[in-house]
């Protein structure tokens, strides 16, 4: 064992063992676990041998005294209307800053490095760009709206982030969960109506007529959608609300995104087997959609479902392909581009819509619309599902880039994030977009690509441009099928999660209990209402966990100042006469209540049970006092009646005797023969504890509720006499109680000390010098 001094004087304390952290878990193993041979035992001793060491010699310090003896700093406090000047004042050093915060492309493309970058930048936009093309395409069907405002989703947001964004490695557009999401409010907004071609084929003009008003109206939906999330996202962002993703836990998120994926693969079942069947959101809508899909399995398309499982066979091959040798392929096989191509070419050449009754993509306008102010009538209606599409957006926008940022040592600002997201959803809905965010599976490509800036990200929006502008009529024969397998193997990544159901298992009942709530509302009440109920349950369990602390008696390890749990570790030892009490937790109205039950209970000390006890033992006492009084006088007063001379010896003998009412009351002599100790023992019982220690490290806050509660443990250990010390209380928290008036004349400063080894020293000195106060008695 090492060399361990520890000497105490009355108020200093001298200590030279220097311990880190991994130190003393190597010696509390050192101590607990069973050595099986004398050199294992030599090699640990030798280990702790090597460690520095440390040797401190101060006084024993209570706030009072610390404070004492340390000077703050004078600060001017500054009046609201100084704070709004400053924040107002304009120089030009801070409007450059403000400048480049707001448009960051200003600060990283003067100091593009050509000759490094711009070569994977250029490979990796044009992967990139491969993806959103059909990508682009088949999101567009799970937002409810045609093809073509899937490409112009693709083009004009991604080449708005290129100058607002922070990331450099996500791609931004089009993404399923938020498509999902999208189509939802589309749906419910705009209900679809399925007509029968066959039984009014008199009416197929109306019919497209129909079908034609609809998409425009759900158009309308979806870009009122991406005009008010981005408003929501640009506030967020200028009020400096880029905190919010924390309350989408992890979690929560993978619990989320799951049931979306399950969500957006049932709803591409229909284009799969090219059935025609009624689109439902709301509640329930899943079970819906498996219904109206099972009673039209019998109409089932045969050429549609052919081509759909052929691509998607293809899509897993190559998936597969790029998976395995990703290391020797230059880039990935661009196998979503070549399944597109080969689908338009099929169809086209084998007519498969007409033939065989296969839907199609249909007109693709070719050029760019001519910007529109969104439908603002539409916002009361939306407004709730615009707050769920503009918080989910960020999130995973925010999740990806932070994961880019640390594997490649750089750093993303949230709020310039929300700020980003905001433009690209509001500005692109005046060009017929619907709300966008970061795609999990292009940013993957775009950052394994080589892609190092978002110059990759304006490449790729430059290939969709093209394609809207010059190609895009060529991709009209493009069998729906083949979207919907572009989209259900893209969901495979997502699908996946459900591993996270044993891993949560294995470390995190809690969190696998978010997981689950989070899936299952998400799946059977809608992705809107889903993601509150999953939200609130989150928060219900950070109250729990509050509520539901755990509490410990802590003990030190010999000839250290080191104090851990005495249950943990056999080696710990508690001083006699001193407990010292921890909670992980807060101190605040909703576990005052269980943390004094826990003091109570670790401690063993129940000053209310003690009180009752006291005051039932002096009533038992005084009773019996009153009995033998009433015993003592009964029997003089049978003596005082004989007539007999020796019983007139025997009163007089009585009345002289120390047995005569005093004040009118007959004393006991056999209490007046016990000792005070014993006197005390027997009429009031009492604790062998004579100190309290409240570790407050773990504590953040306390609130008027946890501070009433805190001076009433106080007041009720010293009526049983035991002291209460606070060891470890911040400054934040001292400033706290200072505010909620806790310190008084009862309750004072001296209480408060610095660690918890200045608390036990000072209790033991306490507790000595009331020891020697008696023996001088």
């Amino acid at each position: 064992m090492p060399n361990l001094r520890f000497k105490r004087k009355p108020n200093l304390f001298c200590l030279q063992p220097g311990f880190s952290v991994e130190t003393v878990e190597l010696f509390l193993l050192h101590c607990c676990s069973v050595r099986s041979t004398m050199e294992h035992t030599q090699e640990q001793e030798a280990c702790l041998e090597q460690t520095q060491r440390y040797c401190v010699q101060r006084p024993i310090y209570n706030q009072e005294l610390l404070q004492g003896q340390l000077h703050r700093r004078q600060r001017t406090p500054q009046t609201l209307g100084q704070k709004i000047a400053h924040s107002c004042r304009c120089s030009s050093k801070k409007a450059k800053s403000h400048l480049y915060s707001f448009l960051p492309i200003l600060k990283w493309l003067p100091r593009y490095p050509v000759k490094e970058y711009l070569l994977g930048d250029i490979i990796s936009g044009i992967s990139t760009g491969i993806m959103q093309l059909p990508q682009g395409l088949a999101y567009a069907l799970l937002a409810a709206v045609p093809p073509v405002f899937g490409l112009y989703s693709s083009f004009y947001p991604v080449f708005l982030y290129t100058f607002f964004g922070t990331s450099r490695h996500i791609s931004i557009g089009t993404f399923a969960v938020v498509s999902m999401m999208i189509g939802g409010v589309a749906v419910r907004e705009v209900p679809d109506e399925i007509i029968s071609l066959e039984s009014n084929s008199t009416n197929i003009t109306d019919v497209l007529e129909y079908y034609s008003a609809r998409d425009t109206k759900r158009v309308q939906v979806a870009v009122a959608l991406a005009f008010l999330s981005g408003l929501i996202q640009l506030c967020l962002g200028f009020l400096r609300f880029g905190f919010v993703a924390i309350y989408l836990t992890e979690p929560l998120v993978r619990g989320f995104t799951t049931a979306a994926a399950v969500h957006v693969f049932v709803s591409q079942l229909k284009y799969l087997l090219g059935i025609q069947t009624s689109r439902y959101s709301g509640p329930l809508s899943l079970v819906y959609t498996l219904a109206s899909v099972f009673s039209k399995i019998t109409t089932t398309n045969i050429a549609a479902l052919i081509v759909g499982l052929t691509c998607i066979i293809l899509l897993l091959i190559g998936k597969t392909i790029n998976r395995r040798f990703k290391k020797k392929l230059p880039v990935p096989i661009p196998m979503e581009i070549i399944v597109v191509i080969i689908g338009t070419a099929v169809s086209a050449g084998m007519n498969l819509n007409e033939s065989y009754k296969v839907n199609v993509v249909g007109n693709i306008p070719q050029g760019l619309r001519a910007p529109a102010v969104p439908e603002v009538q539409l916002i009361p209606a939306i407004l709730g599902d615009a707050v769920a599409i503009a918080i989910v957006g960020f999130s995973m926008a925010v999740s990806m880039a932070k994961i880019f940022a640390l594997k490649h040592g750089y750093t993303i600002d949230g709020n310039q994030e929300l700020i980003a997201l905001g433009i690209c959803n509001s500005v692109g809905s005046f060009f017929q977009t619907f709300p966008i965010t970061c795609s999990m599976s292009r940013s993957l490509v775009q950052e394994s690509t080589g892609g190092k800036t978002q110059i990759a990200g304006a490449l790729s929006a430059i290939m969709v441009l093209l394609v809207i502008v010059a190609i895009g009529y060529l991709f009209e024969p493009l069998p729906q099928t083949v979207l919907a397998g572009i989209v259900m193997v893209n969901l495979k990544g997502m699908l996946k999660q459900f591993r996270d159901i044993m891993r949560f298992w294995r470390t995190s009942k809690i969190e696998l209990a978010i997981w689950v709530v989070a899936f299952v509302a998400s799946l059977f009440l809608g992705l809107d209402y889903g993601l509150l109920t999953a939200v609130t349950f989150a928060m219900i369990t950070v109250i729990y966990r509050t509520q539901s602390p755990e509490y410990r008696i802590l003990g030190q390890i010999p000839n250290t100042d080191i104090y851990c749990d005495v249950e943990e570790y056999e080696e710990v030892k508690e001083y006699p006469g001193i407990k010292i009490f921890q909670a992980n937790t807060s101190l605040y109205f909703a576990n005052s209540e269980s943390y004094t039950s826990a003091l109570k209970k670790k401690t063993g000390v129940d000053p209310s049970a003690l009180l009752a006890a006291r005051r039932k033992a002096q009533k038992r006492h005084a009773r019996e006092i009153k009995a033998a009084n009433e015993h003592r006088k009964k029997a003089v007063l049978k003596l005082v009646s004989s007539p007999t001379n020796d019983v007139e010896a025997s009163v007089k003998h009585e009345i002289a005797s120390d047995d005569l009412p005093v004040n009118g009351k007959f004393a006991d002599s056999s209490v007046q023969d016990m000792s005070p100790d014993e006197h005390e023992h027997f009429v009031e019982p009492k604790t062998n504890i004579h100190s309290l220690i409240l570790d407050f490290t773990p504590v953040n806050f306390v609130d008027s509720v946890g501070a009433k509660t805190l001076k009433s443990i106080i007041k009720k250990y010293n009526e049983v006499g035991v002291c209460v010390c606070i060891a470890s209380c911040s400054d934040p928290v001292t400033n706290e109680l200072t505010r909620l008036n806790f310190f008084d004349t009862s309750v004072t400063r001296e209480l408060l000390f610095h660690s918890i080894h200045d608390a036990v020293l000072a209790c033991q000195v306490k507790d000595g010098s009331a020891a020697q106060a008696d023996s001088n008695l």
